[in-house]
C-alpha cells in the first residue's frame, strides 16, 4: 500500500505598508492591528520618523527569541525581574544589496535564575523555535553571550 505525499500547509501573514509623506514615511500595520513607523535615514531623505527596515529585522529577531526564552523560563519556574537584549548587526560597508554578515546578541537577565537553565533556553531559541534566526542565518553568523545579575 502506497500513501499519498504529504502536501505542507503555510499560515500566512499579510502586512499593509502606508506611505505617510511624500518621502520615505510608512505606516505599517500588520494582523494584530498595531502600526508601526518606518522611515529611511536623513542621508537619503528620510525624517528620521520610525524605524529603519533594516533595524526592524533585528529588533524581529531580539523579540523572537525573547519571547522563546521567556515562555521556556516562565516553565521552569525561573523568576525574570528584567529581561532585555542588546543586538549588533554588522553589514558590508557600501555593498547593495547589504545583507547582515554577522550578528550578536547579549542577553542581559536579572532575576533568581538557574544559569544552566537560561543558556538551556536561548540555546533552544536560536537552534530550535526563533524563525526570526531561520531566516537571517542562511546569510549571517549569529552569536550570542549571556550576563545574568541576581
Amino acid at each position: 500500500m502506497t500513501t499519498a505525499p504529504v502536501t505542507p500547509t503555510y499560515d500566512t501573514m499579510t502586512v499593509d505598508l502606508n506611505r505617510v509623506d511624500d518621502a520615505f514615511h510608512f505606516a505599517a500595520t500588520g494582523v494584530s492591528g498595531v502600526t508601526l513607523d518606518i522611515d529611511g535615514s536623513l542621508a537619503i531623505g528620510g525624517h528620521n520618523a520610525g524605524a529603519r527596515p533594516m533595524e526592524m529585522l533585528l529588533m524581529g529577531l531580539a523579540s523572537c527569541s525573547a519571547i522563546d526564552v521567556i515562555v521556556i523560563l516562565n516553565k521552569q519556574k525561573q523568576v525574570i525581574r528584567d529581561f532585555r537584549l542588546k543586538v549588533d548587526g554588522q553589514r558590508e560597508a557600501g555593498a547593495n544589496p547589504a545583507p547582515f554578515k554577522s550578528i550578536h546578541i547579549t542577553y542581559l537577565l536579572t532575576g533568581d535564575l538557574d544559569e544552566a537553565k537560561v543558556r538551556r533556553a536561548i540555546d533552544l531559541s536560536m537552534n530550535k523555535y526563533c524563525s526570526a534566526t531561520a531566516q537571517l542565518r542562511p546569510t549571517a553568523e549569529i552569536t550570542w553571550d549571556l550576563e545574568i545579575k541576581s
